[in-house]
């Protein structure tokens, strides 16, 4: 599936002729694959937590964002897919646009995926989110370490599909968890969501 397929639904849900996000370009995959985690005050907080899978982003709503601590588990619900410039996107979505609200870029950084089978093989990251566990390491600015998203309702009977987000015990925790979202700092421009709100107007 190529990454104009992978967008419809993306693409489907927004005005760009309103909304300052990416309509995505096509750029190339970089030699390690990306990832990013953005506050997003929309009608309710939340973080977004996004991968770079092939010319993608996979991207789940993690609405108390991740922790550095193995005993929490973050619920994580899948989102659609979203261009790989989306790494970058900071600003206001206009109310009446779909996700509406603030966004600032929290941290992003690039990962390793880890994913074998019960053998030991190594399994390719997508077939690993197709099979519903995927496990891979964090090189972000605040984020470090070993995580797992692990799929416990596939949404088969008619519910929403949901995930869990959880940080491997072994070798401790490491980096920072999620913070006071209103509190919080961009790892672009070291503003807050006020302060970028009140730039953008909103």
């Amino acid at each position: 599936m190529g990454e104009r397929d992978r967008l419809r639904d993306y693409h489907g849900k927004r005005d760009f002729g309103r909304t300052g996000e990416p309509r995505g370009s096509g750029t190339a995959p970089g030699a390690e694959p990306r990832f990013v985690v953005q506050i997003h005050d929309a009608r309710r907080m939340h973080f977004d937590f996004r991968l770079q899978v092939g010319d993608v982003l996979r991207s789940w709503s993690v609405p108390k964002g991740p922790s550095a601590d193995p005993r929490d588990r973050r619920l994580a619900v899948p989102t659609e897919d979203h261009p790989l410039e989306y790494e970058d996107f900071e600003g206001v979505i206009p109310r009446g646009e779909y996700g509406g609200g603030t966004v600032i870029v929290w941290d992003r950084g690039t990962y390793e995926p880890l994913g074998h089978d019960r053998r030991g093989r190594p399994v390719g990251f997508e077939e690993a989110l197709e099979r519903g566990h995927a496990t891979f390491r964090l090189h972000g600015g605040k984020l470090r370490g070993e995580y797992a998203l692990t799929r416990f309702r596939d949404g088969a009977d008619g519910g929403e599909e949901a995930w869990l987000l959880v940080r491997a015990a072994k070798g401790g925790a490491g980096g920072r968890g999620a913070p006071d979202p209103r509190r919080a700092r961009s790892a672009r421009s070291g503003r807050t969501l006020a302060q970028v709100a009140a730039a953008d107007g909103g």
